[in-house]
């Protein structure tokens, strides 16, 4: 191997963010095969860090497999400088016959250079009976055909033992499960994340406003104006509502970042859509152009994108032409700044459907035999049924569940214990972050599907929690058609269409709509929506 392992372990919110750096670069910069560090990072952002020897392939103990003590020693010696009091060395007892040397030269390790000795157990799975399943997760991906019961780390050991069983197996070690409370006692990390960290919107030298407050004011006034010249009071009242909602929230430079990417789209001739979701509620947003709706028109509320009694971020995805999605993320990075601005991660996990396949394949199940099991379990409302749901509630299932057949009942009761977990890690289809800072200051990266394609460890759900600017950006078919289709009567007609001028109350459009003829119109394309247009009588969209 090209590399050992280590455990890391933050004390406090300095260590948190050195470990934050170090996952950033053993996964950007270092990665071969696994993510990796070298001595050099890891003196220079040691800070705030507890440092263990790990297992069997860990620094210390695979020299001591080896049988090159002086090595082993030379290497302590090292990680005590650079840790002091904060470095200890593991001793793990799975009864493997690798770890025997490990057993017996860190004790003597320990005593000749006065660091601590830590009674640890290597985790893979929760209990002892999940070695099975847990061989089975890691031979997904296996196309030799290997035994599943053969278990890559030759041990049932390595699941999260008790307190009891830990005293029991290290009570010869003296002071070694004592030091797991030591350590406990140092840790001082508190992972609640205040307030949101957006990047500084830059207010243009030529304006009057002194902060972002005044400049958001400012710019959704000027709007107001150019979008009502004669407005109503009603108009007016709404406006001050929303105006003073979203500054006592905390949220006018998200509403500046927003508007200045999708108005600068708009000035690429990069096709927009007209908004999606809650964020059409907001005269606030149709003003500085965020969205083409009057929420007034369509009796929208505002309080339903964003509400003060609902402490949360304003969530406002934004559609692009699909083509061109690239340069609207690019165009954000150029002002913010490259190492500011990142895609975010997301995790596909195995439903049961998946994992009954995926499980069946491993234990050589033929194929006719798993889909007469997956093709009778249902979806509701888009969302699959668990294993549990489906063996209770399906008729057709009867026989998996009241079958005596070892190979049917294996894939059952493995399946169950994989349901939900996760299978692998790719790109979020629209997410990206944007910060005031590199975003490794915050959370840490990777490279989740190409060595090329950064992208946050944390998911969509977990940036937001950690008070980071997320945004969807999302690349619409739909829109690059639009504008194909313009071009093209522009090109072939003659005519040029503007499709924000296209009237809304267009008869011959309903009468399509009524015959379910929507082939091509987002929203309306899937075969039951066309099915439920022709029992609609469409005469208006509001």
């Amino acid at each position: 191997k090209h590399y050992n392992h280590l455990i890391l372990l933050a004390k406090n919110k300095q260590g948190y963010k050195n470990l934050v750096k170090l996952s950033t670069l053993g996964h950007t910069e270092g990665f071969y095969y696994k993510p990796r560090i070298d001595l050099e990072l890891l003196k220079k952002y040691s800070e705030g860090l507890i440092c263990t020897s790990a297992c069997a392939a860990g620094i210390i103990s695979v020299h001591l497999i080896n049988n090159d003590y002086s090595k082993a020693k030379e290497t302590a010696i090292t990680y005590k400088e650079i840790f002091g009091d904060d470095f200890y060395l593991e001793v793990q007892d799975h009864g493997m016959e690798v770890e025997k040397p490990v057993l017996e030269g860190m004790p003597k390790l320990s005593k000749e250079l006065g660091i601590k000795l830590v009674a640890t157990n290597d985790c893979h799975y929760i209990e002892q009976e999940h070695s099975v399943a847990h061989n089975i997760l890691l031979l997904l991906s296996d196309k030799e055909g290997k035994d599943y019961k053969d278990l890559r780390y030759g041990t049932t050991e390595i699941y999260f033992k008790s307190q009891e069983q830990m005293k029991k197996l290290f009570k010869n070690f003296k002071g070694a499960v004592e030091s797991t409370l030591e350590i406990d006692s140092k840790i001082d990390v508190n992972l609640d994340f205040e307030g949101h960290y957006y990047p500084q919107f830059p207010i243009p030298g030529n304006s009057s406003a002194k902060n972002p407050e005044e400049y958001f004011e400012l710019l959704t006034r000027e709007g107001f104006k150019n979008k009502f010249p004669d407005p109503t009071s009603e108009l007016e009242e709404r406006l001050s509502f929303e105006i003073k909602t979203i500054t006592e929230m905390g949220f006018p430079g998200y509403f500046l970042i927003v508007q200045d990417f999708i108005n600068s789209a708009k000035d690429m001739n990069i096709p927009v859509g007209p908004g999606r979701g809650s964020v059409a509620g907001s005269l606030v947003a149709y003003v500085l152009g965020i969205t083409n709706i009057n929420p007034l028109e369509y009796n929208l509320l505002f309080e339903r994108f964003l509400n003060p009694a609902r402490k949360s971020m304003p969530d406002i995805d934004v559609d692009f032409a699909d083509d061109k999605r690239g340069d609207v993320i690019e165009y954000v990075k150029n002002k913010y700044g490259s190492n500011c601005v990142s895609q975010i991660i997301t995790f596909n996990r195995l439903s049961s459907k998946a994992v009954i396949r995926d499980v069946a394949r491993v234990l050589k199940i033929p194929i006719p035999t798993v889909n007469k099991i997956t093709k009778f379990i249902p979806s509701k409302f888009g969302k699959v049924y668990t294993i549990d749901q489906a063996l209770a509630e399906v008729a057709e299932l009867k026989w998996v569940k009241e079958s005596d057949d070892p190979l049917i009942q294996d894939l059952i009761k493995y399946a169950k214990v994989l349901e939900g977990m996760n299978r692998n890690a790719s790109k979020h289809a629209a997410g990206i972050v944007i910060t005031p800072n590199d975003v490794s200051d915050y959370v840490p990266l990777a490279n989740a599907v190409q060595q090329n394609d950064i992208v946050t460890q944390f998911n969509m759900k977990e940036i937001e929690n950690a008070g980071l600017l997320k945004m969807d950006f999302l690349g619409l078919r739909t829109l690059t058609i639009i504008r194909d289709t313009i071009s093209l009567i522009e090109k072939r007609r003659n005519e040029t269409v503007v499709i924000d001028d296209i009237p809304l109350d267009d008869e011959k459009s309903f009468q399509l709509f009524s015959k379910g003829q929507t082939t091509g119109v987002f929203q309306f394309l899937s075969s039951p929506m066309k099915e439920s247009l022709k029992n609609l009588i469409t005469t208006s969209l509001s």
